[in-house]
């Protein structure tokens, strides 16, 4: 399908791997103009950025603390200068930084920071640029533990409960200007940071077993093609009349009763 995409502009925080690698390399195939936005130094990204040249994808990156609000405000001045306009923004970048109970105040602050304070920012800054586009966007990546809760991550939790509430609250302050805004929200996706998590554990080829068990549809964890596909989904003029939405691509992980077991399951 054509998702009419072609030389959009697409800001991915967090584009360099994982789930905004996916999306980016989604909005490159649509022939999007993606722009990563990402912590991580350029030499690290080297082979992603190779690929994307091969595949003639005039994006950028730019390496930026998203928590860092002058470097934020200076990326989108750049990216303004480059493309003259942004149609879509993805806050994607974030982390389960395990800051529980048992964190100091500071630490669940920082977490904000981390996960919540810089969507703002970069959307803060951003938002001028989507009002003036003819079919601006904005799409959030949520997490199933604003929902589900997990244990030990009070500031992950919140962040994402707070984009969640964000999600319908920017939907509602920029639809007079045709801005949609809406929020996937994965729930165990098989990404590097999830394996250097897994390998962690005591027996991680058990361990995986036992999470996919838990996932309703196939028992599989969800590939991030699959979060990227409907990210894209969104940004796009298919889903022209679709705001504030909270669309979970978890394999019904999220809703399904916790007894449920497939067919010929113990």
């Amino acid at each position: 399908m054509n998702l009419d995409l072609k030389n959009k502009v697409i800001v991915v925080t967090g584009g360099a791997s994982g789930i905004g690698e996916a999306i980016v390399r989604t909005l490159v195939i649509e022939g999007a103009l993606p722009v990563i936005l990402d912590r991580k130094p350029q030499e690290d990204c080297e082979a992603l950025l190779s690929e994307l040249d091969v595949e003639h994808a005039d994006g950028a990156y730019l390496r930026v603390d998203l928590t860092d609000a002058e470097q934020v405000s200076e990326a989108i001045k750049l990216i303004l200068v480059r493309f003259e306009s942004i149609d879509g923004l993805v806050n994607n970048a974030g982390v389960n930084d395990g800051v529980g109970l048992t964190g100091t105040p500071d630490q669940f602050r920082q977490s904000l920071e981390r996960n919540l304070v810089q969507c703002f920012t970069a959307t803060h800054f951003a938002a001028p640029y989507l009002r003036s586009s003819p079919a601006g966007a904005i799409v959030n990546i949520g997490s199933k533990v604003a929902w589900t809760g997990q244990g030990n991550t009070s500031g992950y939790a919140a962040a994402k409960g707070g984009l969640a509430a964000l999600t319908r609250e920017w939907a509602v302050e920029l639809a007079a200007d045709g801005v949609r805004v809406n929020m996937v929200v994965p729930a165990e996706v098989w990404t590097p940071m999830y394996d250097d998590w897994l390998s962690t554990q005591p027996e991680p080829a058990e361990r995986r077993r036992e999470i996919e068990e838990r996932i309703p549809l196939g028992q599989r964890m969800t590939e991030p093609q699959e979060i990227a596909d409907t990210a894209v989904f969104l940004l796009s003029p298919r889903s022209a009349h679709t705001t504030g939405q909270i669309v979970h691509v978890d394999g019904g992980y999220t809703h399904f009763d916790r007894a449920y077991r497939p067919v010929g399951g113990s």
